[in-house]
């Protein structure tokens, strides 16, 4: 379970490197290289935090929005999670920043296109899902 945790962590930080690297208002600004790779690493740890906590209840509590949207409407609650996320690392002050809601708009969808093609390389043994 561990190294499956391990694996989306690390998934989850490419995805969100890339991100930074396509969608120029999304930018990691540390003072080195390290500080960038931690910075980033960081924030997909507080982005997978508020995605497992925050999702399922918006998905409770928004259901009619889901359906009288065709589900549209999870890409305005991406975009908020995200924005979540970028304030959360501004409040432990990690070099990273989201410029407004169309930069956490585009840089949601970037990271979750990215997130499902990296991890369709990775066999599900190393996720956690095989029996």
């Amino acid at each position: 379970m561990m190294v499956g945790f391990l694996i989306r962590l690390v998934i989850n930080a490419i995805a969100l490197w890339i991100t930074t690297l396509v969608v120029s208002s999304i930018e990691v600004t540390g003072s080195s290289t390290g500080r960038d790779v931690l910075t980033v690493l960081l924030v997909a740890f507080i982005f997978g935090i508020v995605n497992a906590v925050l999702k399922p209840i918006i998905h409770v509590v928004g259901c009619v929005f889901y359906i009288l949207t065709l589900g549209l409407f999870a890409l305005v609650v991406n975009a908020l999670l995200f924005l979540l996320t970028d304030w959360i690392a501004d409040k432990i002050n990690l070099p990273f920043s989201i410029d407004g809601f169309w930069s956490a708009f585009w840089g949601a969808i970037v990271m979750a296109v990215v997130s499902w093609l990296i991890s369709l390389a990775v066999p599900d043994r190393w996720e956690g899902k095989a029996d």
